[in-house]
């Protein structure tokens, strides 16, 4: 077994933190681990800035999903500043392949861009 490069820890780290439903209703810790400039492709095919990720998943009214779970959770450090994330999502039965830029800044790794594509599993055959 492999070990796994210093960038592709720290951003696995940081997408377990992001899916922890404590961070996500924090308008605090999500500045953390959103980059400046984040964008986001969301399940719906809507695209969301750093600021409008934030005051959606923080709003009062804002549904809470509950406890996201990730799996099939890979990476690859595709340059010195830059790691590609990939895995599986599912909430409350929904599933997502899911895709994930980190960039490293001064602060650290943060996300930089965020995809979701939903999907439904298909029994194997044989």
């Amino acid at each position: 077994m492999t070990e796994q490069q210093p960038g592709v820890a720290a951003a696995v780290e940081g997408e377990l933190r992001l899916l922890d439903p404590l961070v996500r209703c924090s308008a605090d810790l999500l500045v953390q681990v959103l980059h400046p400039e984040f964008h986001e492709i969301d399940t719906a095919g809507r695209c969301w800035d750093r600021d409008a990720t934030i005051a959606s998943l923080t709003a009062g009214e804002a549904p809470r999903p509950g406890q996201l779970t990730a799996s099939r959770m890979r990476g690859v450090q595709l340059a010195d500043e830059l790691v590609h994330l990939t895995f599986d999502s599912e909430v409350k039965g929904l599933r997502a392949h899911r895709s994930s830029l980190w960039r490293l800044t001064e602060r650290g790794w943060l996300l930089y861009f965020h995809q979701a594509t939903p999907f439904i599993a298909v029994p194997s055959v044989g």
